[in-house]
């Protein structure tokens, strides 16, 4: 492998790079830089994120570039606010000991005065979006007449963004004899009719699939209805107590509406789209740089530019259509040496999806089983007690608070104590998961479809349980009430109505005393659980409508499964007699 210095970079770039903690090119560095320090010849370069690009195009513009003249040499085009400004970041940074080098960032969301400000200075190398440049350039504030090289970063999100026009609009502002070099993972027809167009004879530089798929990613995949997904989700994050990652969405509304579940679950978390303002999307990735977010959620357009080293996961909610995408999210953890995981969840049919990964980047996934209930508040436990075991104890400030509290507490043993303690701060995942059901699908497909097939033929039988939507029960929770009772996952059960201080639910006939007299002695949220089949009105059923609905208004099913019917009402006028 050959070092920096081997590629032609100059000693001002070394020394900047040096103090960065470069120490050897990534391989598409390694390509990249000494063509385009040797050469003006056009350039496709297939590279994933996490590959080393900005370096890649970034080290020879710096070094390329005639400090003496200020007007924009360089132009790098990219799809988002944030790729702009990390990219600008990189080169400021990379520019360390070029005095006289100005970066210049242009994006939309933020102020044009100040924009316009740095462009009237040094502006040798100017990073844009597409939409603020096209703007710029209708306005004659951004001139590039004398750009010798133009970078289309991520050249395939820009398209599916919806930037085509702009791209080419742009391109045909630049001098014909300008070096033209694309940056994409993939490549759409829209690309390769930019390169038909716009570029000539240019060489195509790539990498090893395996370099990308780096060994330091654990790949792993659960299988769940789509319906399981954000319970999965929860789990996967429930069983990670100190998880740092990225849960990647297919769309902007899927984006909020998942983050926004996750918030008022109580979990760390929050989302980034396109629908906040610059201010708002700042804030949010200064959290999550800074660990005060666990859980970032996004698309794959917002996350752009988010350059994080030390993710613990990414999760794909659902897999990408394109199966390159699926290493471009993962390439985002596993980092500078460290280790980390990618999950997938999916549904069966998206196996093939599992299998082509595996057999394009030749990376091997692990199938795994959601966790239970059982392994999470285990694993919670033993968190919080590592926690209170390391925990720094300040007793210049405790000492003053002590005797009373000790006082206080004197009457409990220190079994006892420690129980009240621990349970003050883990009730919450005993009681969630204490019912818990088992939403893996993987295992048993084909007892599934047979369940599916047969529960028309099954006989089921209507019972009632004195609880509802009031005291937290769902579908789930239910289920998992009568699979704990009956100690058994085997019970079939019908349709189910909850209601908001009772249920009614249907379970397969010949079971049913069984199961009552499993209830018997429980408790759920508090209440002691009483189970009786559905005939008429319960034993101590309210006789008001907004508890107990009469049965003939609501036509609730019959014993046999079979919706009931009403009887006709009699017509009001008068029938006429036969004579």
């Amino acid at each position: 492998m050959i070092t920096f210095k081997e590629t032609g970079l100059l000693d001002d770039v070394l020394n900047a790079i040096a103090e960065l903690g470069f120490e050897t090119p990534t391989p598409i560095q390694a390509k990249t830089i000494p063509h385009l320090l040797s050469s003006d010849q056009d350039v496709i370069a297939a590279a994933q994120t996490g590959t080393g690009k900005t370096a890649a195009f970034g080290l020879p513009i710096i070094q390329l570039t005639k400090l003496e003249d200020k007007r924009t040499q360089s132009l790098v085009l990219c799809p988002t606010r944030e790729l702009c400004i990390q990219i600008t970041k990189d080169l400021k940074n990379y520019s360390k000991y070029y005095k006289g080098l100005g970066v210049v960032p242009v994006y939309g969301g933020a102020s044009v005065d100040t924009q316009l400000r740095a462009l009237r200075k040094a502006a040798q190398v100017v990073v844009a979006t597409p939409g603020r440049a096209m703007d710029l350039i209708k306005r004659k504030k951004l001139v590039l007449n004398n750009v010798v090289r133009v970078v289309l970063d991520e050249a395939d999100e820009m398209l599916s963004m919806g930037f085509k026009d702009d791209l080419e609009a742009i391109l045909a502002e630049t001098p014909e004899e300008r070096q033209v070099l694309l940056f994409s993972a993939t490549m759409p027809r829209g690309i390769v009719s930019i390169t038909k167009k716009y570029m000539k004879d240019p060489v195509q530089l790539s990498v090893e699939r395996a370099d990308v798929a780096t060994k330091n990613i654990n790949h792993l995949y659960y299988m769940v209805h789509a319906s399981d997904r954000y319970e999965l989700l929860k789990r996967i994050a429930d069983i990670n107590p100190n998880i740092y990652g990225i849960v990647f969405c297919r769309t902007r509304r899927e984006t909020k509406e998942i983050a926004h579940k996750l918030m008022h679950d109580g979990y760390n978390a929050d989302a980034l789209h396109g629908e906040l303002s610059q201010a708002q999307r700042d804030e949010v990735m200064d959290r999550f740089r800074r660990h005060r977010l666990q859980l970032l959620v996004a698309t794959d357009v917002a996350a752009r530019g988010l350059d994080v080293n030390d993710l613990t996961h990414v999760i794909n909610l659902n897999l990408p259509d394109d199966v390159e995408i699926y290493v471009h999210r993962s390439g985002r953890t596993g980092r500078a040496g460290k280790s980390g995981t990618s999950i997938a969840i999916i549904n069966t049919r998206e196996n093939r999806k599992i299998n082509d990964i595996e057999r394009k980047f030749k990376i091997s996934f692990s199938k795994q089983l959601a966790p239970t209930g059982k392994d999470i508040c285990t694993k919670q436990l033993y968190t919080l007690i590592d926690k209170i075991e390391k925990v720094k104890v300040d007793e210049h400030q405790i000492d003053p608070f002590l005797p009373a509290i000790l006082k206080k507490l004197e009457w409990l043993s220190r079994e006892e104590l420690i129980k009240h303690f621990v349970s003050a701060e883990f009730n919450r995942f005993l009681d969630y998961y204490k019912n818990s059901r088992d939403i893996n699908i993987s295992d048993r497909p084909a007892r599934e479809k047979q369940t599916r097939q047969e529960r028309r033929k099954t006989s089921f039988t209507r019972l009632f349980i004195n609880v509802g939507s009031l005291n937290s029960l769902n579908p789930a929770r239910l289920i998992g009430l009568i699979n704990e009772a009956l100690n058994s996952r085997d019970a079939q059960v019908g349709n189910i109505e909850i209601m908001k201080k009772f249920a009614f639910f249907e379970i397969e006939t010949g079971i049913e005393t069984k199961l009552i007299k499993a209830f018997k002695g429980r408790n759920f949220e508090g209440v002691d659980l009483s189970v009786e089949v559905s005939q008429e009105k319960p034993s101590g059923a309210s006789s008001s409508s907004d508890v107990w609905p009469p049965k003939k208004k609501r036509g609730y099913p019959k014993r046999d499964g079979r919706s009931g019917s009403r009887k006709k009402p009699a017509s009001s006028g008068r029938r006429k007699r036969r004579k």
